[in-house]
């Protein structure tokens, strides 16, 4: 969706947890207790999507920037990708073995393809239409990969590639179920799409908030409800993730109230057919990005949004404060104590203990 997204907020290096529900089983005696955040580099810009590989972690930005920090090295490289007198943002980002991909959110549609070795770019795809807004990219494998963006007629649009990138076809709309209307996806986090193996999940917005399910790579699809707050422009899903196939978590709210904390924590144990509250009155109201904590047996969980940092270790019912930074819009792991998040004005280097 079209509206930006910004969050300010205390910056703190660390803190230990305190819980945030009152009821008494609240207090966890394992798991994090506290976190150090390290900043990797400050800029004036905005980051919603970043990618690791291996010691270099990139990202895609705004004013038509992308680049990545090399963590071994401890230095930047960032370039410009200039397109007539556009000024593009790039929320999505994804990557195969050789290269990079950074897409454009609005009109035209600009999808680039980045060599890993050389940073030569490259354009593999354009859509040009008034609607055109998109929101999220990921790939199956080194040949084939997956972007979502908002309606131009009355589906998602979708565009699929199975070349490495080298070229991308759009899903015809009657392959694909169709969206209510006022139901698109937010350009958050990077965090629409979830694949586990050829399985597939994204995630909507606004006047519905439900989730698509693919089981073969996008070939074909089906909605599930679920009981997210919507029905609002800015109300729904932001983001999601799956520890498995089976197990995922999703999250959200009313961005124009991110105060409130109930209706925008869901999880499912059945691959995604069935979603059930959790979490109500607790921990963070809007969520821009949640992850699972890797090696916490799906029920170690990591959010950043309006409330900062937060951390649930029985999945997603109780929830700690770990930082109050509200500046931090995406978050990835590299290993199960440390992680990357990025947001506004930075890229930080998340410990946690």
């Amino acid at each position: 969706m079209r509206k930006v997204i910004f969050f300010f907020g205390a910056f703190i290096l660390l803190m230990s947890f305190k819980t945030l529900n009152h009821n008494g089983n609240g207090i966890f005696n394992t798991g994090f207790t506290s976190i150090q955040i390290d900043t990797l580099f400050q800029d004036k810009i905005s980051i919603r999507a970043i990618s690791i590989d291996k010691n270099k972690i990139w990202y895609g930005a705004d004013n038509s920037r992308f680049g990545f920090y090399d963590l071994n090295k401890k230095e930047k490289f960032e370039d410009h990708i200039y397109r007539d007198t556009l000024n593009l943002e790039f929320r999505s980002i994804a990557q195969n073995a050789n290269n990079i991909f950074l897409l454009s959110v609005g009109n035209p549609a600009l999808l680039y393809q980045v060599s890993k070795k050389t940073q030569k770019v490259k354009l593999v795809y354009k859509e040009v239409n008034s609607k055109v807004f998109y929101d999220s990219m990921q790939f199956w494998n080194d040949k084939e990969g997956i972007a979502i963006g908002d309606p131009t007629e009355d589906t998602f649009s979708i565009i699929v590639t199975r070349d490495g990138g080298e070229t991308w076809t759009k899903i015809l709309s009657d392959k694909l179920p169709t969206n209510a209307e006022g139901e698109a996806a937010f350009a958050a986090s990077n965090s629409n799409i979830v694949i586990k193996g050829n399985d597939t999940w994204l995630v909507s917005g606004g006047k519905k908030a439900r989730v698509f399910y693919s089981p073969d790579k996008g070939r074909t699809w089906k909605a599930v409800e679920t009981p997210i707050v919507q029905g609002k422009t800015m109300t729904g899903i932001f983001t999601a993730d799956f520890y498995d196939s089976k197990h995922g978590f999703i999250a959200g709210g009313d961005y124009e109230f991110p105060e409130q904390k109930r209706d925008n924590k869901a999880f499912t144990t059945d691959g995604g057919k069935t979603w059930q509250l959790i979490g109500q009155g607790m921990g963070f109201g809007y969520a821009s990005c949640v992850q699972y904590v890797p090696g916490g047996n799906g029920k170690e969980i990591i959010c950043v949004g309006s409330e900062g940092i937060q951390y649930s270790q029985n999945g997603g019912e109780n929830w700690m404060q770990l930082s109050t930074d509200t500046k931090l819009f995406t978050i990835r792991f590299l290993n199960r104590n440390t992680a990357i998040a990025a947001g506004y004005n930075k890229l930080v280097r998340l410990n946690f203990r």
